[in-house]
């Protein structure tokens, strides 16, 4: 077992990485201040490792809500639920609440952590590769609206995040696959070494051996704390982990929040904008060729629904986070581990990538 520290000041919190963690009550109990917590999972995981977390905390009032599995119930609704189970079990400020699950989960938790009685502790037990080596660090929780990806959400940091690689031995293989498209987004942005070890390992990876996995969990994370500890509230450097979510947010917006899951969409998005990066001259066009054979070898999409458009990317990328003042930001790449968040790009170019992508 290994634990990073995320360090946030007053706001700091461990990572703990490792196999056969989820049962250790030695891991919550330090993080939990009163007597009350409440599991939030969904019905695909609970039947997995439910009794395992409420084996950990049987020292504490626990009560479960159990929600439905998959992103287009990432929503207000779905977070009232949880908001209606604080409430009929009277919860107060001292309540801790506790994600099991993937990404959803773990956003809708913490984003109902921030919201109820204007703040209350939570922590983190990512159980998909994905939520482990992103969503689950970094604090940022919320929801999808119709219009557009996590647009409504809240800065949030858990108490503790207890990665256990175990759990992604029932991940199936198109989320194992998701997960890689973020792990593969650490080293393009700001790990040259990191990602020449994705191109030989990617094998083994996908086999899921757990020395691996364990190794490309804690550089992930050792590279996203980094980022976070330098901007918690991304007002500038914590930006260039968006590498590819504007494409890629296009188009789980564009197809309806589900069909892609979310690590498809960010690996067509950062060949994306890798290709743009090459159309400005910062990138060799062998580099994008390089990440298109990696990600492929992932099983990873490169190309986007055959029935988006250059317009429906361009409609749907002007309603981003990044978007200021009704200028677009992407996050471009001036080398191999040196990521960038910048306007300062040819709408030509952009144009041309889109057309290179889209039919």
């Amino acid at each position: 077992m290994k634990t990073l520290t995320v360090d946030l000041g007053d706001r700091s919190y461990p990572i703990y990485t490792g196999s056969d963690l989820i049962s250790r009550s030695e891991f919550y109990t330090p993080h939990i201040r009163g007597g009350d917590v409440v599991i939030v999972t969904n019905e695909t995981v609970a039947p997995l490792y439910l009794s395992q977390v409420q084996q950990a905390l049987s020292g504490f009032n626990v009560i479960d809500v159990v929600l439905p599995d998959g992103e287009q119930w990432k929503t207000l609704d779905t977070v009232n639920r949880i908001f209606d189970h604080l409430l009929e079990a009277r919860h107060t400020r001292t309540t801790t609440l506790v994600a099991l699950g993937g990404g959803v989960v773990g956003d809708m938790t913490g984003f109902a952590a921030a919201c109820y009685q204007r703040g209350v502790d939570f922590i983190q037990v990512p159980t998909t590769l994905l939520s482990q080596v992103d969503s689950s660090v970094g604090g940022k929780t919320g929801v999808n609206h119709p219009l557009g990806k996590n647009m409504i959400g809240a800065f949030h940091q858990p108490n503790c995040v207890i990665a256990d690689i175990s759990t992604l031995s029932t991940l199936p293989d198109n989320e194992l696959s998701a997960g890689l498209a973020e792990v593969i987004k650490y080293g393009l942005i700001c790990d040259g070494e990191f990602y020449q070890w994705l191109q030989d390992n990617m094998a083994g990876l996908l086999a899921r051996q757990p020395e691996l996995l364990t190794e490309a969990v804690i550089r992930s994370c050792e590279n996203k704390a980094r980022v976070v500890s330098e901007d918690e509230k991304e007002s500038g450097r914590r930006a260039i982990l968006n590498l590819g979510h504007t494409f890629g947010h296009a188009i789980e917006t564009h197809q309806g929040y589900g069909k892609w899951l979310h690590g498809e969409a960010v690996a067509t998005g950062m060949i994306m904008a890798a290709d743009l990066s090459a159309r400005q001259g910062w990138i060799d066009r062998n580099e994008t060729q390089r990440l298109a054979v990696l990600l492929e070898s992932a099983r990873l999409p490169v190309r986007p629904p055959s029935d988006m458009s250059a317009n429906d990317f361009l409609s749907l990328m002007r309603v981003d986070k990044k978007v200021l003042d009704g200028t677009l930001r992407l996050v471009l790449l001036h080398a191999v581990g040196d990521a960038v968040v910048t306007s300062d790009f040819s709408t030509d170019y952009l144009d041309a990538t889109l057309a290179e992508f889209v039919d």
